[in-house]
C-alpha cells in the first residue's frame, strides 16, 4: 500500500481541485474513485473538502469561480518562506506569497519561468496526502512544458531536482524526476497538437483499468482528451471533469 506519514523535501505530496462547482465535483469524483467528502468551513470564507479514500486524506476540492478548474500540485519543502524568496531569484513569478493554512501548515502559489503554476508546502499538522500509487490516488505529476530546458534549469536550483532526458534521434521526447533518489514525476515537452494552451502540470491517478475509468468518466459527464495510450511504461489517458479540468489517468505498477 501506498501510505505515507511523511515527505521528504522535494516531493510531490498533495493536490487540491478549483472548480466551479464543489457539490458536482464531489458528484464525479465520488462516482470515479469512490472518494469519501468531509468539509471544513474556512476562516473568512468558503468550505475546503477533503476526500478520503480507506480512511486515508488523498486530496480535496475548494469552490472558485474566478478560473476555470485545474488541479493544483503541491511540492513539499523545509521553509516556504526561502522556497519562494529563491523561486524568485530563479525567475518564477509568485501569485501568493507564503502564508499560514491555519495549523496544517504554510504554503505559497508561483508559477514557473514557462508558466507552469505549482504549490509549495510546509507541512506541520497536514503532511499532505496520507495514501498515494494506490487506485484513485495521485501516483504521478508531469509538467507539459514549451520550454524543457529553462524548466529543467528553474526546478533543478528550486528543489535539487535531478533530470533524466529519454532522447528518440537526437531529441529529448521525455525527462523524468529524480529527487531524493526516487522517481518523483516527469516532464513532456509540449508539441504543436497543444495549440496555444500555456505550460501546466497534470495529474496522473492510478486506475486498474485505465479503459474501464475513461468509461466511468464518460457517464458521469466528463470528456476524454487523448488516449488510450501506450508509451512504454503502462496505459494512460488524459480527460477532463465535467466543469474542465484536465487530469490523467495511469494502469500499471507503481512503487508502493
Amino acid at each position: 500500500m501506498g501510505v505515507r506519514e511523511s515527505y521528504q523535501p522535494g516531493t510531490f505530496s498533495w493536490l487540491d481541485l478549483s472548480t466551479s462547482d464543489a457539490a458536482g465535483a464531489k458528484a464525479f469524483y465520488g462516482g470515479l474513485f469512490g472518494w469519501e467528502f468531509e468539509d471544513s468551513e474556512i476562516p473568512g470564507g468558503g468550505v475546503y473538502t477533503m476526500c478520503h479514500l480507506q480512511g486515508d486524506e488523498v486530496a480535496a476540492i475548494m469552490q472558485q469561480d474566478e478560473h476555470p478548474g485545474h488541479w493544483n500540485n503541491y511540492v513539499t519543502v523545509a521553509n516556504a518562506d526561502e522556497t519562494t524568496a529563491k523561486a524568485k531569484q530563479l525567475g518564477a513569478e509568485v501569485f501568493e506569497e507564503s502564508f499560514e493554512v491555519m495549523e496544517a501548515g504554510r504554503m505559497a502559489v508561483l508559477a514557473d519561468p514557462v508558466g507552469a503554476m505549482i504549490c509549495v508546502w510546509e507541512p506541520r499538522d497536514h503532511i499532505g496526502a496520507g495514501r498515494v500509487n494506490d487506485a484513485g490516488c495521485m501516483a504521478w505529476n508531469e509538467l507539459q512544458t514549451r520550454g524543457v530546458g529553462t524548466a529543467s534549469d528553474f526546478y533543478a536550483g528550486l528543489f535539487g531536482w535531478e533530470m533524466q532526458p529519454i532522447e528518440q534521434d537526437g531529441k529529448t521526447v521525455y525527462m523524468t524526476i529524480q529527487n531524493s533518489g526516487r522517481m518523483n514525476g516527469g516532464f513532456m515537452p509540449m508539441a504543436e497538437s497543444h495549440g496555444d494552451a500555456p505550460s501546466f502540470w497534470l495529474t496522473y491517478f492510478a486506475v486498474a483499468s485505465c479503459d474501464d475509468a475513461v468509461a466511468k468518466v464518460k457517464e458521469l459527464g466528463g470528456s476524454l482528451l487523448a488516449g488510450p495510450m501506450e508509451p512504454g511504461a503502462g496505459r494512460i489517458a488524459v480527460v477532463s471533469d465535467p466543469q474542465g479540468a484536465a487530469f490523467a489517468f495511469f494502469e500499471g505498477p507503481t512503487d508502493d
